[in-house]
């Protein structure tokens, strides 16, 4: 019997250092329903990245900052993680931004789960992508609440690094206001080359 327990304990030890994202372990869903209060996602375990984020944009105060803030895993949930985003060109892009819910530890603290986190090509990500947001906070200013909803687009095409993460290949975002106007975006996830409003687009 002891001897049985001595060849169980190592199998036992091997299982648990397995890789967090060897997919082959475990049944991967592809749209998982998290709401973490000040947004909400679909998440696909299988290209680890969110199918969509929804959240509003209220004006909230800026108390606190974001200082050196890293992104954490949601318990769980198989997302991307630091692997993904070693030494490439993709930013880990904030689908809702940290900057629109700065009002609270607690809720900045949201935005830096793993799954609020897209593979964004740097540029789009601290550019217009960046400016965009911005210019949505600067708007709830005057217009009252905006209800935003990211949809991340896979082409057939899209590209599968490595590590298993999916790259989107590009960005719906619409913008619903107090009045029933809406306003949308589809940004490419590729370097940018014009301004953001150029990005605007007829929505579907």
């Amino acid at each position: 019997m002891f001897n049985k327990i001595i060849l169980i304990i190592p199998f036992l030890l091997f299982l648990s250092c397995q890789d967090e994202k060897d997919s082959s372990l475990i049944n991967l869903r592809n749209n998982i329903i998290i709401d973490k209060g000040i947004y909400k996602v679909s998440y696909n375990e299988e290209y680890e990245q969110p199918n969509w984020v929804e959240y509003i944009v209220s004006n909230r105060p800026k108390n606190v900052d974001r200082g050196s803030k890293n992104f954490y895993l949601e318990s769980g949930v198989l997302t991307s993680n630091n692997d993904d985003y070693y030494k490439n060109e993709w930013d880990k892009g904030h689908l809702a931004p940290a900057a629109t819910f700065s009002d609270s530890e607690e809720n900045l603290n949201k935005t830096f789960s793993f799954i609020n986190c897209t593979m964004q090509i740097d540029n789009l990500n601290r550019g217009e992508w960046a400016q965009l947001e911005q210019h949505v906070r600067d708007l709830s200013k005057s217009q009252g609440n905006i209800n935003v909803r990211i949809d991340l687009v896979f082409a057939q095409n899209h590209i599968i690094r490595s590590t298993g993460v999916h790259i989107p290949t590009g960005y719906w975002k619409n913008l619903a206001f107090a009045n029933g106007n809406q306003v949308c975006y589809y940004f490419p996830n590729t370097e940018t080359s014009k301004n953001w409003d150029k990005y605007e687009s007829n929505c579907n």
